[in-house]
């Protein structure tokens, strides 16, 4: 099966986006959400000024030729200030276009950690404390909130997806209703602390829907890890991409290589879902189709061993993947649509 798998082909600039000019963007960049539109490709990058704390915000790009972008305003479109919290962590944007309104998801820590990296695997963090902050690990969960603009440069918090009371990140909206509900991907656990680990249950890809983005649906799982490749956990990458066999869709897989030095590493895998009923998984990749083989995806500022697709866009029948390497840096590759539709044919469910 692996002669069929489809090739993405890294830019030859790789990575192309990556940390410095502005304070608040000086330790990193990675993670980020892309929309394309009239020619302009605008890129969504989360950032952080430094790793102690690790607090991140939302800075905004735009390029003509996908590659080579420049910050269209040269501070932070989006703030943990703007989610309810200056001392908070906004993370891992995704954006989509519904009726003529952009809405971003995002991760948000109303209190940010402070990360250590190990050269390793998963840096090793520790609470900080904070004006009218008990430390009280709970009261530090990951959240997941939606932000909505009509022009892609001003952005304003509308809503929360998910309580205060459980770890719920990569929340991720379909480009379009279905069946009159907005949908959703989600990756909702119960407690995390900064140890970082997930208890007993792994963590699996699930799915909510809401008429007004302020509530939702229990989640649904739909997707489990079932490789070895995904062995500690699975999630959402990119918005879903429509075709007309189904919403593409890929995901990221996180396998322990050694736990007790934490060290794992993250590759991207693709599925299909059923256009109607997203909740039916079509077809499903057996093994990953990116992982980490370049020298920046394996060696970075945070993590190694990382890529993490947050963005892409289809082109003239290209896949344009964003990514980022060892939370450190954002990449790019691209794929043909076709190739990669016609190798989940050839893995249907």
């Amino acid at each position: 099966m692996l002669r069929n798998r489809p090739k993405f082909k890294r830019h030859p600039e790789n990575p192309i986006i990556r940390p410095g000019k502005y304070p608040w963007r000086q330790a990193v960049t990675f993670n980020p959400a892309v929309v394309y539109e009239e020619g302009v490709y605008t890129l969504y990058e989360r950032t952080a000024g430094s790793l102690t704390p690790f607090q991140c915000s939302i800075g905004m790009l735009e390029s003509r030729d996908g590659v080579h972008f420049e910050h269209a305003v040269d501070e932070p479109v989006f703030t943990p200030d703007m989610a309810g919290s200056e001392f908070g962590s906004v993370q891992d944007p995704r954006v989509v276009r519904i009726e003529g309104i952009y809405y971003m998801t995002f991760a948000f820590r109303p209190f940010a950690w402070s990360s250590y990296p190990t050269g390793v695997g998963v840096p090793r963090s520790e609470q900080v404390d904070y004006p009218g902050f008990d430390g009280d690990p709970s009261k530090n969960q990951t959240r997941s909130g939606i932000a909505v603009s009509r022009d892609r440069r001003l952005w304003n918090f509308h809503s929360w997806v998910s309580s205060t009371e459980i770890d719920d990140r990569n929340v991720i909206l379909f480009p379009e209703k279905i069946g009159g509900r907005f949908a959703a991907l989600r990756r909702p656990q119960g407690f995390v602390g900064t140890d970082t680990s997930h208890g007993t249950t792994i963590p699996s890809i699930q799915l909510s829907y809401s008429t007004d983005l302020r509530v939702w649906t229990e989640p649904v799982p739909i997707l489990h890890p079932e490789f070895a490749w995904e062995d500690n956990r699975i999630g959402g990458s990119t918005p879903p991409l429509r075709t007309e066999a189904g919403w593409l869709v890929f995901y990221h897989g996180v396998q322990n290589l050694d736990a007790s030095l934490k060290r794992v590493v993250y590759r991207m895998g693709a599925c299909l879902l059923d256009l109607e009923d997203p909740t039916r998984v079509l077809a499903r990749s057996p093994e990953p189709l990116l992982e980490p083989e370049e020298y920046y995806e394996c060696f970075g500022v945070y993590i190694p061993k990382v890529v993490f697709p947050t963005g892409a866009v289809v082109v003239d029948g290209t896949i344009h993947l964003y990514y980022g390497v060892c939370d450190t840096a954002i990449a790019k590759a691209t794929a043909e649509l076709d190739a990669v539709m016609n190798y989940l044919d050839l893995n249907r469910a």
